[in-house]
């Protein structure tokens, strides 16, 4: 067990802060195959559900005291611990206002088999092709999270799920379930199929509607992107396009779409498959 190291780290204009501050670029953190984790709720979770992949931990003295129990998981993990100023953790953070602490870990996204085992034989997916806004990305992520669903698989076109948007937008979601990142949109749709994955397109335009939509068996939701939807290729790929119906609104957006499409999968579990939607996330 490690504990905070007894230096204060001072120079926002250090080597190490500007290490950890390049984790904010895209391809600094492809280079060093890490990223950000800002925030005592998103830490919690890192270091309760992916600790393998901490590395180090910078937070401020007083956050120390408040999260005392952040710092003695993190020691128990072996994570190298540094407390440090509030003007080195804004310097190092993407946001101005971190809440005291920021932590760097490894990737920890996984192959895009394992992800599809995950699914099984009646679970479900949600897929992201060329979603490129960050909050969306994230809101994704989290219902799919919340719902019980047994990945995500983001496209090659999509957004980075280790922007420091994508992370802070999970609130931890990112470390519950198996994400699998960087394939070709029709290659990673051909997988699904070859699994035995059923591919439903959600699309305004579909002649299914999404309580006649059949959510048996293991599926996967096709999102696309924000502004122009899903490309032909993509609609062609897929089993079934299916529409949700709406009363007034003109359309939904990319991240309510996902949100009632992966909340109506849950339901359509039998008991106990993915989880009591009335209660939180088991200790």
């Amino acid at each position: 067990m490690t504990a905070p190291s007894a230096q204060l780290l001072s120079n926002p204009r250090s080597e190490r802060v500007r290490q950890v501050a390049a984790l904010g670029r895209r391809a600094a953190r492809d280079k060093q195959g890490r990223f950000l984790v800002e925030g005592p709720q998103a830490v919690r979770e890192l270091l309760r559900y992916a600790a393998h992949a901490a590395e180090a931990l910078y937070l401020t003295p007083a956050a120390a005291r408040r999260h005392t129990e952040i710092v003695g998981a993190a020691g128990e993990a072996g994570v190298r611990t540094q407390e440090c100023t509030e003007q080195v953790l804004a310097a190092m953070a993407d946001t101005g206002h971190p809440q005291g602490m920021v932590a760097v870990a490894r990737r920890i996204d996984v192959p895009l088999g394992r992800a599809l085992e995950a699914v099984g034989e009646s679970g479900f997916a949600v897929v992201l092709t060329h979603v490129r806004d960050p909050g969306n990305a994230g809101t994704v992520l989290r219902g799919a999270d919340a719902f019980g669903a047994a990945a995500v698989l983001v496209s090659e076109a999509s957004v980075d799920v280790y922007n420091p948007k994508v992370v802070r937008s999970t609130v931890g979601s990112l470390f519950h379930l198996p994400v699998s990142t960087g394939t070709p949109v029709t290659d990673l749709l051909e997988a699904c199929r070859h699994r035995g994955i059923r591919l439903l397109a959600a699309d305004g335009s579909g002649p299914t509607t999404l309580p006649e939509a059949d959510l048996t068996g293991p599926h996967a939701w096709v999102m696309g992107n924000e502004a122009w939807g899903l490309e032909p290729e993509v609609l062609a790929l897929c089993d079934e396009v299916v529409s949700i119906p709406i009363q007034r609104a003109e359309s939904l957006n990319l991240a309510m779409a996902a949100t009632v499409c992966l909340h109506a999968s849950a339901a359509s579990q039998p008991l106990g498959a993915s989880g009591d939607l009335s209660a939180g996330k088991p200790s």
